[in-house]
């Protein structure tokens, strides 16, 4: 049953066994596993059914720390969470990345990779994956393209696949058919009112924009708002325990991580296809959805101290011949952005009249562009034979290194409140973003082991980038990739974390938090596909309580 909390005529106030707040990945799967049982499910989602602008900006925050990252920007607030825009990347955590490496900080995690590798089972089938077996840190579908062999002491290939689900829409006609499952769209969680001595949540406070207010009573709490929101949530839950839920240690917010991403170099090289074309995504069109990750191998990580990363050869395009130019002039006024780009260019032209709206007063220009295509009909004609021989259609100027790297997790790298409120008088986030020096050892390391190492199978030649060196002072060229973690770790000791291996806050008896803010280490990996393990991990946990109690 879907509500819409902006609904005058709905009810205000709800009375449920299990109270989940955020309708993502991890909130959606938790409740699609209470289906057709006799345990009552609220599912609070903040958005409607897609983005609006109205609700993103309650994401608005500021950023202090290096580099910089605009929480604003880089979630989405609606039904089905960030996998209305995610690339659908699968692919399950290494052992090596789960255990504590002597090496790096704060690293281990109180669950092994064997405990939750029966969840990574099921996560496949909510992934739309379920036909591609997997093992430790890879899936093992064999890509559309071989890749080159590599030293395997210090470099290996990982198959991750690419899941097709967005979890909003797949999963939206279950919980609207499903009695005893209540979505309450545009609701906003403001508190989860705990107990006096802050042992036990007793309710949680929800309102909409328009100032409808009410309350959410349950058995079990779950909140499921990604690796910022989460630690925000727990730090505004602050009326009986004036530090947050969970916070008795001043742990909550701190340890916050993402995927730090940049260019580390470029490879020179007159035979660059063999190296970057088994990278191309482009290869799983109509093809096996699988693709190999280039990454540092657990050997080298050891010998050199480092963390884990991949790195992504990407291929450069030369000068672009006419034809191909004056193509893709007219691909592009043919179809704007925001047009669908699965209309095709052979349909417009067989049928100008159906695309007289979008050209309008420019057929003028059209014409012109048009009269270059046929100009450049031996240019397009090239850039076929070489697509149909699986070589790029522009050739390969020179190859790009982009390194996608684990972050060392850092007590100092946190999410914390902020002094400016937003519209509902929430005080907002501020991300204090650090990086620790054996991150800066990681990738400089990196940076010359893949390089050299690309180099030499493609008989080029490698050149860093000025921010690799030691003592440079240019400014890195770094960014996050959207994959927030570690605000709300696990850990066994209340001491080292957050939550306990049942993603039990420490010292509350009956609230929950899932999703990458549990991660006490990032890996490479995208993660996804373990948030969706670790929820259906947790979903077991909650209906083996509910049925303790008789429900």
């Amino acid at each position: 049953m879907v509500i819409d909390y902006l609904d005058r005529s709905s009810a205000v106030d709800f009375d449920v066994d299990v109270c989940i707040v955020g309708a993502g990945p991890a909130g959606i799967s938790i409740a699609r596993t209470f289906i057709g049982t006799s345990a009552r499910v609220c599912v609070v989602e903040s958005g409607g059914l897609r983005n609006e602008e109205s609700i993103q900006k309650l994401y608005e925050g500021t950023s202090i720390g290096f580099p910089q990252l605009d929480p604003a920007t880089c979630r989405m607030r609606a039904f089905g969470g960030s996998t209305n825009v995610w690339g659908g990347g699968c692919i399950p955590l290494d052992t090596l990345e789960m255990e504590p490496r002597d090496w790096v900080p704060h690293s281990g995690w109180p669950v092994s990779y064997r405990e939750l590798e029966p969840h990574y089972q099921r996560a496949r089938a909510l992934c739309g994956v379920e036909s591609h077996e997997f093992m430790a840190g890879s899936f093992l579908t064999h890509p559309a393209r071989a890749p080159v062999e590599f030293d395997a002491r210090a470099l290996v290939y990982h198959v991750f696949v690419l899941s097709a689900v967005l979890f909003g829409e797949a999963y939206r006609s279950e919980l609207e058919q499903a009695a005893n499952i209540t979505l309450l769209l545009h609701a906003n969680l403001l508190e989860l009112e705990a107990s006096s001595a802050g042992s036990t949540v007793r309710q949680a406070c929800i309102t909409s924009l328009d100032g409808r207010k009410g309350t959410v009573r349950a058995r079990q709490y779950v909140l499921a708002c990604g690796g910022i929101e989460n630690a925000r949530l727990l730090l505004l839950s602050n009326s009986a325990v004036p530090q947050g839920l969970g916070n008795q240690h001043d742990l909550v917010g701190r340890y916050f991580m993402d995927h730090p991403s940049g260019k580390l170099g470029t490879i020179s090289t007159d035979i660059p296809d063999g190296l970057t074309r088994p990278y191309d995504r482009s290869g799983g069109k109509g093809r096996v959805p699988a693709f190999p990750e280039l990454c540092l191998s657990g050997e080298a990580a050891r010998e050199n101290h480092m963390l884990s990363a991949r790195v992504r050869p990407v291929a450069v395009e030369g000068t672009l011949p006419r034809g191909i130019r004056a193509l893709r002039d007219l691909r592009s006024r043919l179809h704007p952005a925001g047009r669908d780009e699965n209309i095709s260019l052979d349909g417009c032209m067989s049928a100008p009249e159906a695309c007289s709206s979008a050209v309008g007063d420019e057929q003028e220009k059209f014409a012109t562009l048009a009269m270059r295509v046929m100009a450049g009909t031996g240019d397009i004609a090239g850039a076929f034979m070489r697509k149909l021989a699986d070589k790029p259609t522009v050739k390969t100027e020179h190859i790009d290194l982009i390194g996608y790297f684990e972050q060392a997790p850092n007590p100092h790298s946190r999410i914390t409140l902020g002094s400016e409120c937003d519209v509902l008088g929430q005080r907002k986030v501020c991300v204090d973003w650090q990086l620790t020096s054996l991150d800066w050892h990681t990738y400089r390391t990196a940076g010359a082991l893949f390089g050299a190492e690309l180099a030499r199978a493609c008989r080029g030649q490698f050149h860093p980038e000025p921010w690799l060196q030691v003592g440079s002072d240019q400014a890195p060229a770094l960014r996050g990739t959207a994959h927030h973690m570690g605000t709300t770790r696990m850990a066994d000791n209340p001491q080292d974390g957050v939550v306990d291996r049942d993603c039990k806050v420490h010292g509350v008896d009956n609230l929950y938090v899932v999703g990458s803010s549990v991660f006490p280490t990032s890996s490479w990996a995208f993660p996804t596909f373990t948030i969706v393990a670790m929820s259906v991990r947790l979903a077991d946990h909650l209906r083996g309580l509910l049925e303790m109690a008789g429900l």
